[in-house]
């Protein structure tokens, strides 16, 4: 039985600079548009994934991403 939390990435993509930190401390999660505006490519990411995530999210920029818990 799995007992662990989902983290979920939110994106306020108003706030996001393009800046592409995500991209570079968690590529396996996130893109950038041509733009350079922030694509989700796993909204609900592996757990193997969760340290960069959080990383990516400290670093960003615009503050525009951040972590749902779900159970």
């Amino acid at each position: 039985m799995e007992t662990s939390s989902k983290l979920k990435v939110i994106v306020e993509y108003e706030k996001c600079c393009g800046a592409g930190q995500c991209v570079m401390v968690a590529p396996k999660v996130f893109d950038q548009r041509e733009d350079g505006i922030v694509i989700v490519l796993d909204a609900e990411p592996p757990e193997e994934e969760y340290a960069a995530v959080r990383e990516a999210v400290a670093v960003c920029p615009g503050a525009a991403l951040r972590l749902s818990d779900s159970a």
